[in-house]
């Protein structure tokens, strides 16, 4: 049985531990506001993009546009979005898992873009071919330009036949409880309904096609964009979850060890007072 000063010991080091759980979920409900906020004041931005472009479109029913046109898939291009960090409850773990679970049913060669440190360490050790050289960092503070590269890269890949789909995995934001896993096809963009508004009113400078082909890299950047914030908002909404129930089981630990330090105490101190009894009976 573990001495006293052991079982102390072993509680400090818990309540000191709670304390720091504590304040990391503390600090993730705070960043989780104010990611979820920008998420969805952006999602309005996104949707005005996506009307500009369909009613556009209507204009042109007839043209054929690459990032538009589905063929053959010989090759498949993957993003992966998962954290920098950890400390995440089963965020980056399931997002990997999905993905493994992909290549198991894909026969087909692949690429893979990882956003956060995690998912390029993941990718790395399992030796896939990369797109990127290096870890595009997921900070909190997401900046729009942080991922421009990596959509312009797969962009140009796709136009250039080096892939013929592109998928991202990453966790969708349900709730604060709830986020799941999900893939999103981003090429060939299949999620445009072209308007029954006819805008062939409007001029077009310096013509209808290089407008829609200058609105539909912009469109996927904003997708793109959006997914990120989306995955932001899950990351940090399992973080906090996760160090509120560390925290609990911290608790429920100092409270365990309480009673094991009291009962070892009491054991304790009955051995004294039956040795003292027991000496003083001795002497009369």
């Amino acid at each position: 049985m573990a001495s006293l000063r052991d079982i102390k010991k072993r509680i400090e080091s818990t309540r000191k531990t709670s304390q720091i759980t504590k304040a990391m979920n503390m600090v993730s409900a705070s960043k989780l506001r104010k990611v979820e906020k920008k998420y969805r004041s952006f999602q309005p931005i996104k949707d005005e993009v996506k009307r500009i472009l369909e009613d556009v479109l209507s204009s042109n029913p007839e043209t054929s546009f690459p990032l538009l046109e589905k063929r053959e898939i010989k090759k498949v291009g993957f993003i992966l979005v998962a954290s920098d960090r950890g400390l995440a409850g089963p965020y980056n773990s399931n997002v990997f898992k999905h993905f493994e679970k992909i290549l198991e049913e894909n026969d087909k060669d692949f690429i893979v873009g990882t956003i956060g440190y995690k998912a390029y360490s993941h990718c790395k050790k399992r030796n896939y071919p990369l797109l990127n050289t290096e870890s595009i960092s997921s900070r909190d503070e997401i900046k729009f330009i942080d991922f421009q590269a990596m959509s312009r890269a797969f962009i140009k890949l796709y136009l250039d036949k080096g892939v013929d789909k592109i998928v991202m995995i990453y966790t969708d934001y349900i709730n604060t409880l709830n986020q799941n896993v999900t893939e999103e096809v981003l090429l060939p963009i299949t999620d445009l309904v072209k308007s029954k508004v006819m805008v062939s009113n409007y001029v077009f400078e310096p013509d209808t096609e290089d407008v829609i082909n200058q609105l539909l890299p912009i469109y996927l950047e904003n997708t793109l964009y959006g997914i990120i914030l989306d995955a932001k908002t899950s990351e940090h909404a399992s973080r906090m979850t996760a160090m509120k129930n560390a925290t609990d089981n911290a608790k429920d630990i100092i409270k365990k060890q309480n009673l094991i330090y009291n009962r070892a105490r009491q054991a304790q101190i009955t051995i004294e007072l039956t040795d003292i009894i027991g000496g003083a009976n001795a002497v009369n």
